[in-house]
């Protein structure tokens, strides 16, 4: 479980085949910032962009862990399967605040960026949703992109899609890999938990 507080900037520096064929996964290297695995161990959950992975190895000094991604995981995620910067956040504790609202890791789907436009003195930014997840979209409501807890300002459902908007302050562009999008990338998406509890009470199928 986590909150979408993103607890550092990592970057995945390796990514080596688990297999032969597609049907295999891969085995992701991350480099940390200094210190940042000190409370860690391995079994370990941490969400990468938002997606829950687990520890599998270190390399103390280099700052470095590794996780196992599966082939399907690979499908269902985006920026996962190539070198670049990620967002990390270690799985929440008992006594931790709730900062942001409760993110499961799991990915519902992929979005994809469709505006990043100034607003004053902060950043609006428009994702293009897949239509099966706008049922879970609403003003005001929660949305973990690149598992960054995120407030929606605007739905509208399209054809085929559903574009929402999202107002991204100067720290939150800083601090996370949200700061580097442009029109066109693909992020990951989670709807908030209790969207998937109301629409089960209304009999709604499970968004993906």
């Amino acid at each position: 479980m986590f909150t979408g507080i993103i607890t550092a900037l990592g970057r995945i520096v390796q990514v080596d085949p688990l297999g032969t064929d597609a049907s295999h996964g891969k085995r992701l290297w991350i480099e940390t910032p200094p210190g940042y695995l000190d409370d860690v161990g391995l079994g370990d959950s941490i969400a990468l962009n938002g997606a829950c992975m687990t520890a599998t190895a270190f390399d103390g000094p280099t700052h470095r862990f590794s996780v196992d991604i599966s082939a399907e995981s690979l499908d269902k995620t985006a920026g996962l399967d190539a070198p670049g910067p990620v967002n990390l956040e270690k799985a929440l504790r008992a006594h931790d605040r709730l900062g942001g609202h409760i993110v499961s890791g799991h990915v519902d789907g992929i979005g994809s960026v469709s505006a990043v436009e100034p607003a004053g003195e902060s950043t609006e930014l428009r994702i293009l949703a897949p239509a099966a997840l706008a049922a879970y979209l609403a003003y005001k409501g929660s949305v973990a992109v690149n598992g960054v807890s995120l407030t929606v300002n605007r739905v509208e459902d399209r054809p085929g899609a559903c574009e929402f908007s999202l107002n991204i302050i100067p720290h939150t562009l800083q601090h996370t890999t949200l700061g580097a999008l442009h029109p066109g990338h693909r992020v990951n998406l989670e709807i908030d938990l209790i969207a998937r509890y109301v629409a089960r009470m209304l009999g709604r199928p499970e968004p993906g």
